[in-house]
């Protein structure tokens, strides 16, 4: 979709969307063509609708053989707006014209936009390449169609430069996060262990980043044991996938690490899961697809940073060699984990990962995405991700990339006396800590692992996914973490 700043309105319009400040005065829409303020006027002055917050009314105006979609879209208080609130308003907007079968939409703000213009470019192209995502490529005829071609917004100013930006960079971080998207919504019989690193490899070509995938081969000489129990029961081997990206060759430069979990399948092993709960389990590489998106938005932008990205894939399966409850793992890092549960894998494939970032590359910050535990979604729902860390600095830049990008997240507490859930009697840890506060013990059963290192841990279980449409999001994945994550970075350069 092109997506671009025009000075004027052309005389005859497709689709146009009037966004208005509540209570505002029609004079401040003087700039539309005549022939639409008749209407508008109608529609204001005769109290059938107002520019209250999320309101939207859409009508079809007829001049001469002309036919003209016309959209009024409420933003409430303008003073009230965030990047998130806006970004949720063009969602809305965009979404409605789409189902129109809008092909080219202008959108003219009656009011001077209370975010800088580089956010208001990015939040408004993110919008309207995210919400005309759809992931159809195994339906015989698409439900919906979508013909919209461009997306002007139409603003009488001759210094575009900052928002021409915000274009760029929402682009970015949109198509980074339809490539994250497309790769969730993939079935576990196309999206195995080995297509996801040749994922990854594409990706890294396209991006500019290096790569460097081992083989199980690999992963016994380092003694990846925790991680290749995991993928033990399935004939697919795993795959450990490096990627690199070195934005700042100063040697005194932090390197950070994305750690994304990658079950490209999960049945639960022999603690299977119920057949509703492993209906959508293509998506336990949410976190996998996470880091490949950001590394992919922090490449194409030349962030000045130093990141590496890893990702341990395999499938949770059953078979004559899979790993049992009552196991004994030694992890990479030499610390031996007691299996209680074959269903808490994701966790036994990230130590290792994490150990690997911090051993093997020398990371100096370690964070860790993944779509970890149910009770994440029991304790938040699916509007907020889940957060457990040891450094309340990088927790407060991690809000802060929140807030910009609306992917919400919320920090739970990492008290030690949670610790005593997972000691074991006859190993250093238990995989699981029983039925309470599983988000947390998850949690820091990982911090055992990243030694002294400043860690943030996102669970997106409960995010990774709608069942229906809301704001940028449509059916199916999401996305999340990309844009986060992509975010938090950048406010790190």
């Amino acid at each position: 979709m092109k997506i671009d700043v025009i000075r004027k309105l052309p005389d005859h319009l497709d689709t146009l969307i009037l966004m208005q400040e509540e209570n505002a005065e029609v004079q401040a829409i003087e700039y539309l063509p005549a022939e639409l303020l008749s209407p508008l006027e109608h529609f204001i002055k005769g109290e059938e609708f107002n520019f209250g917050y999320g309101k939207i009314k859409s009508f079809i105006h007829v001049s001469g053989k002309h036919k003209q979609n016309v959209i009024l879209l409420g933003a409430g208080n303008k003073d009230l707006l965030t990047t998130d609130k806006l970004r949720n308003l063009f969602a809305l907007s965009i979404r409605t014209a789409v189902k129109l079968c809008a092909k080219h939409i202008y959108l003219f703000p009656g009011f001077t936009s209370p975010v800088n213009d580089v956010a208001f470019g990015h939040v408004l192209t993110e919008a309207a390449l995210l919400v005309t995502y759809r992931f159809d490529k195994y339906l015989s005829s698409p439900k919906i169609t979508t013909c919209t071609e461009s997306l002007h917004y139409v603003l009488n100013t001759k210094n575009t430069r900052h928002l021409n930006r915000g274009i760029l960079e929402g682009r970015i971080y949109a198509e980074a996060t339809i490539l994250a998207r497309d790769m969730v919504n993939e079935p576990a019989n196309v999206l195995t262990p080995e297509s996801l690193a040749e994922a990854a490899k594409r990706a890294a070509l396209q991006h500019g980043f290096t790569i460097e995938i081992h083989n199980s081969d690999k992963l016994k000489r380092m003694k990846m044991d925790a991680f290749l129990a995991v993928g033990r029961g399935s004939v697919r081997e795993p795959r450990l996938i490096i990627m690199r990206y070195n934005g700042n060759p100063d040697k005194k430069q932090e390197l950070i690490a994305l750690v994304g979990k990658g079950l490209t399948y999960d049945s639960g092993g022999y603690c299977i899961k119920t057949p509703q709960g492993m209906v959508n389990m293509k998506n336990d590489m949410g976190g996998a697809a996470a880091v490949i998106g950001a590394m992919c938005a922090i490449s194409s932008m030349k962030m000045k940073v130093n990141v590496v990205a890893i990702v341990a894939a395999c499938e949770n399966m059953i078979s004559g060699d899979a790993y049992r409850t009552g196991d004994i793992l030694t992890s990479m890092s030499g610390k031996t984990i007691e299996v209680i549960n074959t269903d808490a894998e994701g966790r036994l494939t990230l130590c290792d990962a994490i150990h690997y970032a911090i051993e093997k590359e020398h990371a100096d910050k370690i964070l860790d995405i993944a779509t970890l535990t149910g009770a994440a979604v029991a304790a938040l729902g699916t509007q907020f991700s889940a957060v457990v860390t040891n450094n309340e600095a990088w927790m407060e830049q991690l809000k802060a990339a929140s807030a910009f990008t609306g992917e919400l997240v919320w920090q739970l507490p990492a008290h030690d006396d949670y610790k005593e859930l997972i000691k074991s009697e006859i190993a250093d840890l238990k995989n699981v800590g029983g039925p309470l506060a599983g988000a947390i013990t998850a949690g820091l059963f990982l911090r055992e692992f990243v030694q002294d290192k400043p860690w943030l841990h996102i669970d997106i279980a409960g995010t990774a996914l709608k069942e229906k449409e809301s704001g940028i999001n449509g059916f199916g994945a999401t996305g999340v973490g990309v844009r986060l994550l992509t975010a938090l970075v950048k406010s790190m350069e």
